[in-house]
């Protein structure tokens, strides 16, 4: 999926790590949607090798540990 801002994707991210969370989807589909949300939107995700502004102050520091890790073994 491609997102229009950093608010949106952010919205997608919380929402994709909550379900995993809530044990709504498997694990391996939280990995394949973050990535899936990285290759598609990746300037919106991070920038300087970290994310991006917006992204952290919407997902918080427990979500984005998540995402990183999983972007990390990519």
């Amino acid at each position: 999926m491609f997102y229009r801002t950093q608010r949106d994707l952010a919205v997608a991210l919380n929402q994709l790590v909550d379900s995993y969370w809530q044990g709504e989807i498997k694990e391996q589909q939280l990995i394949s949607g973050v990535k899936n949300i990285y290759e598609n939107n990746g300037d919106k995700l991070i920038k300087n090798k970290q994310f991006t502004t917006v992204v952290q102050q919407q997902c918080g520091k427990r979500r984005l540990v998540v995402v990183d890790r999983i972007l990390a073994v990519k």
